[in-house]
């Protein structure tokens, strides 16, 4: 039976997690990890998309992903087919990297994208990688810090909701996550269907 055409519209939000099939590692190491930052670039200027939160774990990739005019779905297949061609490339095979389904679950940017960003950038602690947030390199919590910059990553708008000093939002927003480092999995961030 065919599947239901995807309901687009711009602006939505989403939360993107794209696993490694059959729960293989996606990432072997860092030079892995820069491909997939600068593909994640290369995708924002050509699509017109923004991420708003991320974090590479070694298995999955959580993503908050607002869309343009440009589909969920064809970002998330260029993404992904070009990302698996740099590592089998780099590996000399060939065949799947992802499932071939990623989850998607449709947020309200009003209501979640500030508990989305914080549960995104706590995967590593849940995990029992790090003990705080910031110290996992590999994902966006560092950057709403200050404590570098990623040019594709837009920050302002959670931020903003902090307070409207830079300063004041970034030490806000960084107390506001550690709050919620002893959370556990929240069901309404995985609620949805799967898309192409």
């Amino acid at each position: 039976m065919a599947r239901k055409p995807r309901v687009h519209y711009s602006g939505a939000l989403y939360h993107v997690i794209l696993r490694g099939n059959a729960g293989q590692v996606i990432f072997d190491d860092d030079q892995d990890r820069i491909r997939f930052y600068f593909l994640a670039q290369e995708g924002i200027e050509r699509f017109g998309h923004r991420i708003h939160a991320f974090c590479l774990m070694s298995t999955h990739v959580h993503l908050a992903i607002q869309v343009g005019e440009v589909s969920l779905s064809r970002i998330l297949q260029n993404l992904s087919f070009r990302y698996t061609r740099w590592v089998n490339g780099r590996r000399k095979r060939s065949g799947h990297l992802f499932q071939g389904r990623y989850k998607a679950v449709l947020v309200d940017a009003d209501s979640y994208l500030n508990a989305l960003t914080r549960y995104i950038h706590l995967n590593p602690v849940r995990a029992g990688m790090v003990k705080e947030a910031k110290n996992y390199r590999w994902s966006g919590h560092r950057a709403y810090l200050g404590y570098e910059k990623i040019s594709w990553l837009t920050t302002e708008w959670v931020l903003s909701q902090f307070s409207e000093r830079l300063g004041a939002a970034r030490r806000i927003y960084g107390k506001y996550v550690a709050e919620e480092k002893e959370g556990g999995h929240r069901q309404e961030y995985h609620r949805g269907s799967e898309m192409d």
